[in-house]
C-alpha cells in the first residue's frame, strides 16, 4: 500500500496551461510519478503574459500540507511561484516540519512575458530560508545574480554562481544557461554536494514556444528523485527532457507558446567536465 512513487509541487497556477502547477503535474505524470499540489497562488494568465495573481490564505497551503502529509508518501518535491515573502516562509516552515523527501527549489521570480511572480523583499527569505533546504536549485541566469549578488557573464561567473549558492546552503545547483549569450547551445552548469561538476548543453531551437521550461526542468528533477534516482542523472533527464519539449513544438496560443510535455527525451544533450 502506497508505495508507488509520489511527487509534491508547491507553486502558482497559471490558467493558460503551460506553466506553473499545471506543467508541474504534466511532466511528473510524463515521467510515471504521481502528482500532487499545495497550491500557493493563482493566476490569471495566457500565453501573452499574467494579467493578475493572487496568493492564497496561509493557513489554507499549512492545511494543504497536513493533508497530504497525513496519507500520502510524497518522496520528493519542488517549490515554484510563492509570490511574496509570507509565503517563502510559509512554505519553509511546513518543509521543515514534513518530511516530502529531497527538495528542487526553482526560484521562481519572473514570467516568460515579463511579469514579476515574486515580490523583491521576499527574493531574500527565498536566499535566507528556502535555498538553504534544497537538496537541488535550479535558477537561470538573472536568478543567480539576485540571489548571489553576483554579475554573470560568462562561465566563470557561473561557476562562481554556482559556489555562492552551495555557500548559502543548497546541496546541489545547476545554473540555467538559456539567457546567455552563446547563440547555438543552451549551457547549464551543474555543480554537485560532492563538490564535483560538469556542464550540460543542448543546441538551440529557433522559437517562442518555450513558456514553463524552468518549472517543467524542475518537475522533472523532481520526479526522477521520487522514483530514487541519483541527482546527477535526474539533472540529467530533466535537460534531455526540455531540451525534447522544446524541439518538438506545439502550436498553442499567439504569444509564448507552451511545451510538448508529450516529447520524447532529447538526444542531443551532451556531457561535459567542468
Amino acid at each position: 500500500m502506497n508505495e508507488f512513487p509520489q511527487a509534491l509541487t508547491l507553486a502558482g497556477t497559471d490558467s493558460g496551461g503551460g506553466a506553473g502547477v499545471m506543467a508541474d503535474l504534466k511532466t511528473m505524470q510524463m515521467r510515471h510519478v504521481f502528482a500532487t499540489a499545495v497550491v500557493v497562488a493563482v493566476t490569471a494568465q495566457n500565453t501573452r503574459g499574467v494579467q493578475d495573481f493572487m496568493a492564497l490564505p496561509p493557513k489554507l497551503i499549512d492545511e494543504q500540507c497536513a493533508s497530504l502529509a497525513d496519507d500520502l508518501k510524497i518522496l520528493a518535491c519542488k517549490t515554484g511561484m510563492l509570490a511574496d515573502a509570507e509565503h517563502v516562509h510559509c512554505v519553509a516552515e511546513n518543509l521543515k516540519r514534513y518530511d516530502f523527501g529531497p527538495l528542487t527549489v526553482d526560484p521562481v521570480m519572473i514570467a516568460k512575458g515579463g511579469a514579476a511572480l515574486l515580490a523583491d523583499d521576499a527574493i531574500t527569505t527565498v536566499r535566507d530560508e528556502l535555498v538553504p533546504l534544497a537538496t537541488v536549485v535550479t535558477p537561470n541566469l538573472p536568478e543567480a545574480q539576485r540571489l548571489t549578488g553576483l554579475t554573470i557573464i560568462d562561465a566563470d561567473g557561473m561557476v562562481r554562481a554556482g559556489q555562492a549558492l552551495q555557500a548559502l546552503g543548497a546541496q546541489n545547483v545547476i545554473i540555467k544557461g538559456g539567457h546567455g549569450a552563446d547563440p547555438q547551445m543552451a549551457n547549464d552548469y551543474v555543480r554537485l554536494a560532492d563538490g564535483t561538476a560538469f556542464w550540460l548543453a543542448a543546441p538551440r531551437t529557433d522559437t517562442v514556444r518555450t513558456h514553463g521550461t524552468g518549472d517543467t526542468l524542475s518537475a522533472c528533477i523532481t520526479a526522477e528523485l521520487a522514483k530514487g534516482v541519483d541527482v546527477a542523472a535526474a539533472i540529467q533527464t530533466a535537460k534531455a527532457y526540455v531540451t525534447g519539449t522544446i524541439r518538438d513544438t506545439i502550436q498553442v496560443g499567439h504569444g509564448h507558446g507552451p511545451l510538448n510535455h508529450w516529447a520524447p527525451l532529447s538526444r542531443e544533450v551532451t556531457v561535459h567536465d567542468a
